[in-house]
Parts: C-alpha cells; structure tokens; sequence
C-alpha cells in the first residue's frame, strides 16, 4: 500500500508538471497572437488615416512618432522590416538601436511568404529563457504587402513556476500526511494479523503426532487467516485419526512380532522334549538295574524344558497386561532400599542423599523396576570378573527423584544401544528380553523417563526419574 502511494505521488507530481508546462506554452502563444492582432489592428489604422503614400519606404516616416506610441499602449517591443528583411523602424530608443541592425533571415522571409497565414513565430532558448518573435506582413488597403511586423516576446514562467512550487508542496503534504497515516495503519494491521499468525506458529510447534492437539479458537478479520486456521483444524483432525491408525498398526504389529517370538521360545524347548520323549522310548528297559535312576534323569529334563516354558508363558502374560496401578503414598527411599534386600550379592552397594523422599505411586510395580535393574546389572558382570560392583542411588532432582543403577559388566556394543527397550531383544544367551520393556512401560505410564549410559568393556549405569507426585 505504501508503495502504491509513492508511486502514485510520483505520478501525479510528474503529469501536473508537465500540465502546467502545456498551460504556460499555450498561454505564452495565445498571448502573443492576441497582442499580434492587436498591434497589427492598430497599424492597419495608422496606414488608413496617414497621409503618406502607402510604399514600403514611407514606412519609416508613417510610423516615425506612431511606433513609439503602439509600443507602450501594447506594452511590447515593436520593429519594422522591408519586405527585404531590413529594419525600417523599432521601437527601442535610438541609442539601444544598432546603426546597422541585422536583417531577417533569409529562411524566416520564405517561411512568412510561403505560409497560408502570412506568419510565422520564430522560437530560440537563451540562457535558458525561450524567446518567441512573431514575423508577419503588413499590408494596404488592397491587401498589398508593404513590410514585416516583427514583435519580439520574452516568456515570463514565473506566476507558472510559483504555481508549480505551490501545487507540489501542497502535493508533498498530502501525501505525507498519508504515508504518516498509511506507516500508521499498515503497522496496526501487521501487528494485528501478525498476532494471529504468531498464535498458528506456536500450535504448529507444539502439534506431534504422539500427543494430543488441540485446535485453535480464534476469529480473525482476515480470510486468509480464517481459512489458515481452518485448515490448521483440520489438519488436527486428521492427525489424530492418523495417530488412532498408526497406533493401532503398532499395536497390531507388535502383537504379531510378540506371537512370532512367544511361539519360537514355546519351540525352544519342546524340541529337546520330544527327543528325549522318543530316546526313552526306545531305550526303556524296566528291568535294568539303574531303572529308577533314568527315570529320574528323564522326569528332571522334562521338568526343566516345563519351567522353561512356564517363563517364557508368565514373561509374556507380565507383558502384555499390566496390573492397574494401586497408588499409595510411600518413601521411596525406604522401597528402594527393602528391594534390593532380596539380593545376596555382597557387592551390591545402597547411597541415598536424603532419608525420605516422598511420593504416591504403586509399591509392587516401583519394586519390579528396581529388581529388574538389579537383576540385568548382575547378569551383565560375568562370573569370571574379579572386581564386581553394583552401586544403587537415590537422589532428588528438582520435583523428580532419579534412581540409579551403575554396574562395572561388560556394557553394551554401540551396534546394540538403539535396541534395548526393544520388547524381544536381548544380549542374554537365555530369556525373552522383555524386561526393559516392561519397567519403561510402568515408567512411562507415570510420565516419568528411563535412560543409560554405556561404554563397551566398562559398565553401564540406567537412570530413572520419576514425577513426585504428593497427592
């Protein structure tokens, strides 16, 4: 918009100035022809009332005292030419007068004579000031040339130039003023619709997939704006029918991988069952000496593989339905501390910053992370280690209160760290890894995080904060 009014400022100013110049052109030429025809009606009755005769060289003496008198009732500088082209008479004072004054040019006495009019208007820039002189016949009564009238014209622009100045100053504050006014409205507007956008920008921040969004309830002036916070809705709408999707397709998916992984361990063992079902079979001797003692031997396999697959069933069942949470308030301080009695390792240490941190959430399931962060750092310290150590902290930080686990085992290969929470990994040569997966969910559902620190060959140390939540 602003620049539209500078252009249009620029515009106008341009067509006025040249406006104004056309009128002062105009007006210098129509002056000089009505001067022209006044001067030459006063001639023509000077030459009717003269008593000279009516020739080219009584011209002088028929305008001897006249020319004088024509100039200053007309107010313009008056001479008389020959039909030669030279000067007969001038009003000019005879000391200002030239003893041998110039003649007509040659091309200005063709032009004169050719034209219909019997006239021409001579145009010449001095100094920068045009100078118009008008050439045009005098004749008698009989329409006979005697001689040339020749009325020189200086142009004055200055009422036009002052004109100008004035109109353009005046031109300058109007448009001045509404610049000022459209700086003004322009700032009103941009910080108005600017607000509107700024409140998009921050939703469209804040928008995740993983979340839920909310729209925007605003009404703007502007339809683009409108139809951009329309869209924004529905761009919410569909991103969460999308999330239901793709959460459900997780789902889906990871009960597929978990029946794949579930069926594969439930195999594991059958194997060897079948092969020592068969081996019985064909080797069973009731009458052998040491009967009782392969009974044995093979009551305790099928056993074994049974308590195999009774891990594998109640790490799958653990997994997939976890128990509602029966929040309580608690020490976790003191919890932490009582879970970690059921391990006998002397090299399993406790530090705690403070006696009491207190919080409300579930015992059995804060039990469960911490014995599942135990149990791992145990089995990541190989039994031909020398120096073992697990250190247990609790600390609080901030409204959190963070759980540490630091063990020095064998840590994770880099190759491996994008996987650990994985449901059905594991570094283990036996179990189902489904651990991690369960204490991140129990973790998770408290808005809590759960993250590691590994270095191959060195140790790893979990960390778990959780939210203090005292009521």
């Amino acid at each position: 918009m602003i620049v539209l009014i500078v252009v249009a400022s620029f515009l106008l100013a341009s067509i006025s100035i040249i406006q104004f110049k056309t009128e002062a052109k105009e007006y210098h030429q129509e002056r000089l022809e009505r001067k022209e025809n006044a001067v030459k009606e006063h001639i023509n009755y000077v030459l009717a009332t003269t008593t000279y005769p009516l020739k080219t060289q009584n011209l002088d003496l028929i305008f001897k005292d006249k020319i004088h008198e024509l100039a200053q009732i007309h107010k313009i500088e008056i001479n008389i030419y020959g039909l030669d082209g030279k000067l007969l008479k001038s009003s000019k004072e005879s000391f200002a007068v030239d003893k041998i004054a110039p003649p007509i040019p040659e091309y200005i006495l063709k032009l004169v004579r050719s034209s219909i009019e019997k006239r021409f208007v001579d145009i010449k820039t001095i100094d920068g000031v045009k100078n118009r002189s008008s050439y045009s016949l005098i004749k008698d009564e009989k329409f006979k040339p005697l001689g040339i009238l020749n009325l020189p014209y200086l142009e004055d622009d200055g009422y036009y130039d002052n004109e100008l100045n004035t109109f353009l100053i005046r031109l300058s504050q109007v448009y001045s003023f509404m610049l000022i006014v459209a700086f003004g409205l322009a700032y009103f507007l941009s910080t108005y619709i600017t607000k509107s956008l700024k409140t998009i920008s921050e939703r469209l921040e804040e928008t995740n997939l993983d979340q839920k969004n909310e729209k925007i309830v605003l009404e703007a002036n502007s339809k683009e704006v409108n139809f951009l916070i329309r869209a924004y809705n529905g761009m919410v709408d569909k991103l969460e029918t999308s999330a239901i999707k793709l959460a459900q397709s997780e789902r889906e998916e990871a009960w597929r991988e978990m029946a794949k992984q579930v069926a594969h361990e439930i195999k594991n063992p059958l194997t060897p069952m079948r092969l020592t079902v068969q081996s019985f079979q064909r080797k069973f001797d009731p009458s052998a000496p040491d009967v009782k003692q392969k009974m044995n031997d093979y009551s305790e396999t099928l056993i074994q593989q049974i308590d195999t697959m009774t891990a594998v069933a109640s790490a799958f069942s653990n997994f997939a339905s976890m128990p509602a949470q029966q929040n309580e308030t608690l020490n976790v301080v003191e919890v932490v501390e009582l879970a970690l009695d059921i391990f006998n390792e002397d090299y399993i240490s406790f530090e705690k910053e403070e006696e009491e941190i207190i919080s409300k959430m579930d015992r059995t399931q804060l039990i469960r992370v911490i014995t599942n962060l135990v149990k791992n750092a145990i089995q990541a310290i190989p039994e031909s280690q020398f120096q073992k150590s697990i250190e247990v902290s609790v600390k609080r930080r901030n409204n959190n209160v963070e759980i540490a686990v630091k063990d020095n085992g064998i840590g994770i290969q880099k190759q491996d760290i994008g996987r650990i929470f994985e449901p059905k990994f594991t570094t283990k040569t036996s179990g189902m890894g489904l651990g991690l997966g369960i204490i991140k969910n129990i973790i998770e559902n408290y808005k809590g995080t759960i993250t590691f620190e590994s270095t191959y060959g060195k140790g790893t140390t979990f960390r778990v904060s959780l939210p203090i939540t005292n009521s």
